[in-house]
């Protein structure tokens, strides 16, 4: 009698080691472990986000010695399939927690249910899996502040190891999937970075044992490699946040400690968007206030041409390498949403259309926090000013030049202000497009405007 085969239904969990689903998997005999190229997923992501993907699971394949079965289409019809072609009566997951996934995997569940099919789910992409960490009233946190203690002191297991003995299953991939998955890899317009789990461990040895005890004074600097970079493995679980936080066991300081919190930050965001799936795409807490139609101002920002260096430099750092600075991210949204007085979606779905670690809860509440619509009790006349945040956060001017080829002739500082120089414009470095000054003040108008109308009494303007 053959062994039995159990279906490993890989999505934001794309490794091998701490996998609580592989394991719960192993034990039922064989694995195949397989991915499905859903289009109502993959259709919506840039060519970009396409890639990335594409060429993780070209890494997971190797990882899985060859055994990993690429299937197209609705996974309400193709998992129930690939189970009964195989022979498997158990289907493992990893909890899905974000909007869209867990509608599909409801669908899924009921499809296989028809055919009495077991349906699994076994550990999440989080440390704490979004919906477990509640107030003393059984309520979920809107701070971030009491959420990172609540979730610290809730802790999360040891990280799995990678069941002995592991055996293999095998099916044929689609020939449809396979052609997606190279003509995404080829048509990707940057250069990516190493894909797949080696490449993940490796990236996060060397931030650990190079970067990580000034992570707390460096991770500010976009003209430092003071960050991990670990997101765009984080993005598709091809490293576990679980296994980055017992590798920072014992590591002691502020460096450690602030990366602790960033991963918190990362889980709180899912566990708002769990509780309250519109804030996606619409505001967490309406302000009502007045919002400019995107337009050729938009079309400037997203391109790089407003006229602010460290505005442009990261808009093209994003064009260019698929990611960006997170302070330059902070930046830049306030720069839309603050000085160009847009509504935050058009800029968030812009991030997404060209990040490779295109988070959908970090980067919609990273947006909706410089908004003043999220999870920030009193945000929105915090006002970015794009000049003194460059020359604070990139003060000898290195990132500027980095990535903004017209102002490499102004050495230091001076690239911030290419208006104060003589030659400031002579490489065709774009104007500014509006006066920050007025747009602060605006932006502080319309807030007490929308305060007035909801009958609350109206904020002192704050200092520049």
């Amino acid at each position: 009698m053959p062994e039995a085969v159990s279906l490993l239904w890989l999505r934001r969990d794309l490794r091998r080691a701490d996998h609580p689903a592989l394991a719960a998997a192993a034990e039922g005999g064989r694995v195949l472990p397989c991915f499905v190229i859903d289009p109502d997923f993959f259709d919506d992501a840039g060519p970009v986000r396409q890639a990335w993907l594409a060429a993780t699971l070209r890494a997971l394949d190797a990882a899985y010695d060859g055994h990993l079965c690429l299937r197209y289409g609705d996974p309400a019809d193709v998992i129930p399939a690939l189970a009964k072609e195989v022979g498997a009566t158990r289907v493992h997951v990893s909890i899905e927690t974000e909007p869209g996934g867990a509608a599909r995997d409801e669908r899924v569940r009921a499809a296989l249910a028809d055919h009495d099919f077991a349906w699994v789910e076994t550990g999440s992409p989080y440390a704490v899996t979004p919906g477990r960490v509640l107030n003393r009233s059984g309520e979920p946190y809107r701070v971030f502040t009491p959420f990172s203690r609540a979730w610290q002191d809730h802790g999360w297991p040891a990280p799995v190891d990678e069941p002995g003995g592991l055996k293999l299953a095998r099916a044929e991939s689609h020939a449809k999937a396979e052609g997606l998955v190279d003509r995404a890899i080829k048509a990707c317009p940057i250069d990516l970075p190493p894909a797949g789990e080696r490449a993940a461990l490796d990236r996060w040895a060397e931030f650990r044992d190079v970067v990580l005890r000034a992570y707390d004074s460096d991770r500010d600097r976009p003209d430092l490699h003071g960050t991990s970079r670990m997101s765009p493995y984080l993005k598709f679980g091809v490293v576990h946040p679980r296994t980055l936080l017992a590798d920072l066991t014992g590591h002691a300081g502020k460096g450690a400690q602030r990366y602790v919190a960033e991963l918190a930050w990362r889980e709180f965001y899912a566990d708002v968007v769990h509780h309250n799936p519109d804030s996606l795409t619409n505001d967490l807490n309406p302000l009502g206030i007045d919002y400019d139609a995107p337009g050729d101002a938009f079309d400037a920002w997203r391109e790089g041409r407003t006229g602010y260096p460290i505005v442009d430099a990261g808009m093209r750092q994003l064009l260019t390498i698929g990611w960006m600075h997170n302070r330059v991210r902070m930046i830049t949204a306030s720069f839309l949403t603050k000085d160009l007085h847009a509504w935050w979606p058009p800029g968030a779905q812009h991030f997404l259309d060209h990040l490779i670690d295109g988070d959908r809860a970090s980067n919609a509440h990273g947006w909706q926090w410089t908004a003043g619509t999220g999870t920030d009790a009193a945000p929105y006349f915090r006002v970015f000013n794009p000049i003194t945040q460059g020359e604070k956060f990139d003060p000898y001017g290195d990132y500027v030049r980095r990535y903004l080829p017209e102002l490499r002739h102004l050495a230091g500082a001076a690239a911030h202000r290419p208006w104060e120089a003589a030659d400031g414009y002579i490489h065709g470095y774009p104007e500014r497009i509006v006066d920050h000054a007025a747009e602060r003040v605006e932006a502080l108008t319309r807030y007490q405007r929308a305060r007035g109308r909801a009958g609350a009494p109206e904020r002192p303007q704050p200092r520049k």
